[in-house]
């Protein structure tokens, strides 16, 4: 063998072992490889299953608990949980666990068996013995078939479920949700509550029992739990006539063996998923919130309405609520709630429910109880629209203390709360009680509120034309006292013509600031009126919501979240009517020649207003357009009847007069000469410095 064979013979040995460690399968590779075959060889050789069956703990756990049942309660012994069916007989354990269609007997499960039925049988069995084991007396009632009772009065239909003993729908009967015939304040997939009563040693959760229903009346109804020694627990509802009241009371007899005189409180559960009664979801969210009283006061509180939040009280609360813009669910103790713990959950856009709901709400709080009482608790449910004047009127339901239900509206602070309850509602109430349109009525109320501001109108119009009258007069004094050196004297010479013309430059902008408050208690008015809710006027199908006339999908970056994905009408006429008075005003004012940035600042203010006023009620808007119309009128009238002459002539007879100096003005000339003196000292003393530093140089 030559040379050259012996290197071909390495060359195709290291090119084989090169090619096998490359070509090799990866450790991921081997083990799906292996899965695969495991797989394989399983379905070809299936392995049975492991035995299952009762062990000994369970059989002595199953017959501890039949031995209690029996002991309390002889005529309901045993577990009768759905499936599971089962006695103590001469001691031991007997009966059926039902599955689908076949039924396995007690004792069979007390061998091991690998049949997939025993398994679940095993399991239902233990789940039972749990369930009874921690339910203790109320055991009984963990089975039922679920039955729906109504009540119904003028103004509101509820619907009581056996199932936890609870109101399970609370529907409006005069008013519709957007999506629906009537707006449904409770509905069983949205809302939940119970109460949690304990003893010693166990926790009993209502919302798990099956009541048992009694219709005393047309308008009550007992959902009652029957438990050993004669003993019951129920709920009494009862639907006030003609209201929206809802009473509910905790009824009990014999009680004191199962719940003992030791525990003096109970837990309130409240679960609610806040649901959409309006098509402007973003506004509808942003009036949302869980709102509470403090007992034996008048202060009304409320988690974050645009975030989630929640809050720990350890003060008393007189009552609590799920709000939303328009619609309230309340609850209001008869004596008090203690220890409560509120949360608020805003639903995020990416959650399957956001078109839906609003907010998730869960309220826990602990009232007083004592067993040993036939009604230990009691309370109303208030299920209704936030109207002012009804909610008014329930203010004085509790006959211990105002309730101030007239705050689940937002109203604005105090002095703006005052103008609307004091003066805005009371007229727009009036006018509601024979008018019918509520376009004509907030026609009628903008012109009433613009008739009592006209003096102030009238005084502002009468200021602004005595400064453009005085304009030429102050721009030669101006050009007389030029440069920064002259500025005291310039403004010296500018406050005593205001003084001799009888003119004061502020007087434009006062009667302004005095409306102010009037305009802003319009703006919290209008998006919470719910009379306007569906009321149509002209293109506006609804007062209380965004009158669209062009939509799209998309979102707009940072604008969105205020202006919408639409263009609402009576918005954009507002609009315009607002650059429209912006440019009159600015013809009036002089000044605007030496400041042009705030030319532009003005119409600016207009074009942001439509950003923000977009997404809000039409009714709002087409107030303000309303408004500003008058405004632009009354302006106009001004100009007519009072013409430049004449102020001229006023002017000069003020300079005429001897005019005594008013305590402000002679503070403000008497401050002047007091500055001049202090310049002029001081500019003596600059001199006096640099003559002796001459004196020194010389020397």
């Amino acid at each position: 063998m030559d040379k050259n064979t012996i290197i071909g013979m390495l060359l195709m040995v290291a090119v084989i072992f090169g090619f096998q460690y490359f070509m090799a399968p990866g450790e991921a590779e081997m083990a799906e490889q292996q899965r695969k075959q495991d797989s394989i060889a399983a379905k070809q050789n299936p392995q049975p299953s492991a035995a299952l069956m009762l062990s000994a703990e369970d059989t002595q756990q199953i017959k501890a608990v039949l031995a209690e049942q029996a002991a309390t309660d002889s005529t309901r012994s045993g577990i009768h949980s759905g499936a599971v069916n089962l006695e103590l007989k001469d001691g031991q354990v007997a009966g059926t666990i039902t599955l689908a269609d076949t039924t396995i007997n007690y004792d069979d499960l007390l061998s091991a068996s690998t049949s997939p039925l025993n398994k679940q049988a095993i399991e239902a069995v233990r789940k039972a013995v749990d369930d009874v084991a921690r339910n203790g007396a109320f055991a009984a009632n963990m089975t039922g078939t679920e039955q729906n009772i109504t009540l119904r009065n003028d103004s509101i239909e509820i619907t009581l479920s056996t199932k936890g003993g609870v109101i399970s729908r609370a529907r409006l009967l005069a008013y519709k949700a957007y999506n629906a015939p009537n707006v449904d304040v409770f509905t069983p997939e949205d809302n939940q509550y119970g109460f949690i009563l304990s003893n010693n040693t166990q926790r009993f959760d209502t919302r798990n029992f099956f009541f048992t229903p009694e219709k005393v009346n047309d308008s009550t109804v007992v959902m009652n739990l029957s438990l050993p020694g004669g003993a019951s627990w129920g709920l009494r509802y009862t639907l006030v006539p003609q209201s929206y009241m809802v009473r509910m009371e905790i009824v009990q007899k014999n009680m004191t063996e199962i719940i003992p005189l030791n525990i003096n409180t109970i837990d309130l559960l409240w679960h609610q998923k806040l649901a959409r009664h309006e098509e402007g979801k973003m506004f509808e969210e942003r009036n949302s919130a869980i709102y509470y009283k403090y007992a034996g006061e008048s202060d009304v509180d409320y988690l974050s309405e645009t975030s989630n939040d929640d809050e720990d009280i350890k003060d008393r609360l007189k009552w609590i609520s799920t709000k939303n813009q328009f619609f309230s669910a309340v609850l209001i103790a008869d004596s008090v709630f203690s220890a409560t713990r509120l949360n608020s959950k805003v639903i995020d856009k990416d959650n399957p429910d956001y078109e839906r709901y609003l907010k998730e709400f869960d309220i826990a709080t602990v009232i007083p109880y004592a067993s040993d009482k036939a009604t230990p608790a009691s309370f109303h449910f208030f299920l209704g629209p936030n109207r002012y004047a009804l909610l008014r009127d329930y203010d004085k339901f509790s006959p211990k203390e105002d309730l101030h239900l007239t705050r689940l509206i937002p109203l604005g602070w105090k002095l703006f709360r005052w103008i609307n309850t004091g003066v805005i509602i009371p007229i727009f109430n009036w006018l509601g009680s024979f008018i019918s349109n509520y376009g004509i009525i907030i026609l009628i109320l903008t012109i009433l509120i613009k008739l009592v501001l006209s003096p102030l109108t009238f005084k502002s119009y009468m200021s602004q034309a005595k400064m453009r009258v005085l304009g030429p007069d102050i721009a030669a004094i101006n050009e007389r006292y030029p440069g920064q050196e002259n500025a005291m004297k310039r403004q010296q010479k500018t406050m005593e013509l205001y003084s001799l013309a009888g003119a004061n430059p502020m007087g434009g902008c006062l009667p302004m600031l005095l409306q102010m408050p009037i305009l802003i208690a319009m703006f919290t008015f209008f998006p919470s009126c719910i009379e306007l809710r569906g009321q149509a006027f002209l293109w506006a199908k609804d007062l209380s919501a965004p009158d669209k006339i062009v939509e799209w999908t998309q979102q707009i970056p940072f604008i969105t979240s205020y202006f919408g994905n639409h263009i609402s009408l009576f918005c954009l006429l507002m609009t315009a009517t607002n650059i429209g008075y912006t440019y009159l005003t600015m013809q009036s004012q002089q000044q605007q020649q030496s400041m042009p940035g705030m030319k532009w600042m003005m119409y600016l203010m207009p074009l942001m207003f439509l950003v923000f006023f977009n997404n809000y009620a039409s009714g709002l808007s087409y107030y303000y357009f309303i408004s500003l119309l008058i405004t632009i009128a009354q302006t106009y009238a001004c100009r007519a009847f009072v013409s430049e002459d004449k102020v001229r002539a006023t002017i000069a007879a003020n300079q005429a007069k001897p005019r005594k100096k008013g305590g402000l003005m002679a503070r403000l000339e008497e401050a002047q000469r007091r500055q001049q003196e202090m310049l002029k000292q001081q500019e003596k003393r600059n001199r006096q410095g640099r003559g002796k530093g001459q004196s020194n140089r010389s020397r």
